[in-house]
């Protein structure tokens, strides 16, 4: 059966945390984003990827849903999924979980784009990227969509 990607462990440091002890929630954000560095390094656009190919990710949205606590040093892990892709871009969502708990205590969807860094510009994925990227969609296709997939902000109509 296809799971995640388990793309970024760590445990919540001090200098993450408020006054309430509880991770300050741009640090949610910036967990997600080394879990997409690692995800970039499974795709091919690692360091030497990146130099090679002159490409990059750049983040053009993201969504943030702040489910459930967490507090100074517990251990938490990135399940990573990719929800769908075209020659550029990808569509992904990021899970934040205790390691082998099945609810999630953050979830984070994002659109990112694959860059040339040359002209800043959009670009396809290069011929050694593109297969890991269909493969990766390949082997995520059937796994369901996550809980705040598709998301908008937005009170509700005020009742007359």
């Amino acid at each position: 059966m296809a799971q995640p990607l388990t793309s970024y462990r760590t445990e919540i440091l001090p200098e993450w945390v408020d006054y309430n002890g509880h991770l300050r929630d741009a640090f949610y954000l910036l967990i997600f984003s080394y879990a997409t560095d690692a995800l970039m390094d499974h795709l091919g656009l690692d360091e030497a990827g990146r130099a090679r190919s002159g490409h990059t990710l750049y983040t053009l949205e993201c969504h943030l849903n702040y489910l459930d606590e967490v507090k100074l040093g517990e251990a938490v892990e990135v399940r990573t999924q990719l929800l769908a892709h075209d020659a550029k871009r990808l569509h992904v969502h990021h899970g934040l979980y205790r390691p082998g708990a099945a609810a999630a205590l953050a979830e984070s969807e994002q659109m990112l784009m694959n860059i040339d860094s040359a002209t800043s510009r959009s670009a396809p994925f290069d011929a050694q990227v593109l297969p890991r990227v269909l493969a990766l969609g390949e082997a995520h296709r059937e796994l369901p969509a996550p809980a705040c997939v598709g998301r908008v902000i937005g009170l509700p109509p005020a009742r007359a």
